[in-house]
């Protein structure tokens, strides 16, 4: 498991995780939830940078996931420093196999089309 280091935690979801591999050597390993739970909580609130800005996401990092809602500092991301921890919120989609209908709360038929996942990784830069 990750130990906090000087430089500040990331967090991560698909598009971002792409982008911050632009530079350098990493190590990536799968992780529990409550693996990633600890880690968020080794760190302070302003030693943690979101560096996304989907809201969905931050409604599975928050309410599905457990972990305490912090009002994190939001900043877009290039490269990770050497020696940078990060966690990435990934999206798994897959199509349906069932796709039954159902009222909204508007009144309108609403359709399900999808099944939608997380899971978490953890990374480093290495160099």
């Amino acid at each position: 498991m990750a130990e906090k280091t000087a430089q500040p935690l990331l967090l991560l979801d698909n598009s971002s995780m792409m982008s911050v591999l632009n530079k350098g050597e990493f190590k990536c390993t799968n992780l529990s939830f409550e693996e990633a739970r600890t880690i968020i909580d080794i760190y302070d609130e302003p030693e943690i940078l979101r560096c996304f800005a989907d809201e969905d996401i931050e409604t599975i990092i928050f309410d599905y996931l457990g972990i305490t809602k912090r009002n994190f500092q939001y900043k877009k991301i290039r490269n990770m420093r050497e020696g940078q921890d990060a966690i990435a919120f990934k999206l798994y989609v897959t199509p349906s196999e069932t796709q039954p209908v159902i009222e909204a709360p508007e009144g309108v038929e609403a359709k399900k089309i999808q099944n939608v996942y997380v899971y978490c990784q953890h990374l480093t830069r290495l160099k």
